[in-house]
């Protein structure tokens, strides 16, 4: 049996025609996300490339072989973790060369995106390999969709990763994304999770009505998400001592536009230090901050003349 029969036999009969019809090129990288939880949410085009691929690049082989298991697919894995990431890609590389189809994965969700993943897709790139993202699951967009914060008339949103572990560090981290006027997305590691909501509810102690989302093990049995006020939130944690277990992914709500725009000023300070004109420092308050135009200019240009007299 080939692999492209072994392949259709995982998928059902109604969609194989489609996947037939699709251009799977040899010597490409298939970066595939994967379930965050719930083996059930991978798709079929998943399912069918993984089968498809030559070999299986993963940050934890013992975690994707259960996947694989799940689904009887039998490849050859290949370790590709934050350790050995650089190294492994002229692995890859010497693959794609001979005409292998790689699929790379990473524990949970999707690859390069606050996992190990990105260094090697970029390798690809650079050697002049093919690249195509199968799209899947995603804790970010995942908790977005839960969150409620976000909506056609304000879409934007930030992934800003891992919350520090060190406490000056989380402060200050915290502090500015706690400024943004935009939805952020962020993660915690459970055993921190005391420690940053202490520190959430300090910084957002003159902002009542301020709220979060906590996701915990989204997509899995005991999935749990909270929305509500940051000042809550050790009360929330108190409540059951199973809250303090498992993967937590956090959403804070958008800053007040008017907070946000009092708290610019240090912003166009650093960039107009750095060289960069009135004109284009109010150009990025804008983009980023939701600073309107005029508002931006007159201050950067304020600033300015005030740095020049001194």
């Amino acid at each position: 049996m080939t692999a492209e029969s072994e392949a259709l036999a995982l998928i059902n009969s109604s969609i194989q025609e489609r996947l037939q019809s699709q251009h799977w090129p040899t010597a490409t990288l298939y970066v595939v996300a994967t379930p965050i939880g719930n083996l059930s949410d991978i798709s079929q085009r998943a399912l069918y490339t993984l089968q498809l691929a030559d070999a299986v690049a993963c940050e934890d082989t013992r975690a994707t072989q259960v996947l694989l298991n799940a689904y009887s697919i039998h490849k050859p894995l290949i370790a590709a973790h934050q350790h050995n990431e650089a190294g492994v890609a002229d692995r890859l590389i010497e693959r794609l060369a001979a005409g292998q189809r790689i699929a790379l994965v990473s524990d949970a969700g999707a690859p390069a995106v606050s996992d190990p993943g990105g260094k090697i897709v970029a390798k690809v790139h650079a050697a002049g390999y093919r690249v195509s993202a199968i799209p899947g699951p995603s804790a970010v967009i995942t908790a977005l969709m839960a969150s409620g914060f976000s909506s056609d008339e304000q879409p934007g949103f930030a992934f800003a990763g891992f919350v520090p572990n060190k406490k000056k560090a989380r402060q200050a981290w915290l502090q500015y994304w706690l400024s943004q006027p935009i939805a952020v997305i962020m993660y915690e590691a459970p055993h921190r999770l005391k420690e940053c909501f202490k520190d959430l509810v300090e910084l957002a102690a003159e902002e009542p009505t301020r709220r979060i989302m906590v996701g915990r093990e989204l997509t899995k049995r005991f999935e749990e998400i909270a929305v509500l006020p940051i000042i809550e939130l050790l009360d929330w944690l108190s409540e059951d001592r199973q809250r303090e277990k498992g993967e937590f992914v956090l959403v804070l709500e958008a800053a007040n536009q008017a907070k946000a725009e009092q708290d610019y000023e240090p912003l166009l300070k650093e960039l107009l230090a750095h060289g960069v004109s009135v004109r284009d420092s109010a150009k990025i308050l804008h983009k980023v901050m939701g600073v309107s135009r005029d508002e931006a200019y007159h201050t950067a240009l304020a600033l300015k003349d005030s740095h020049q007299e001194k």
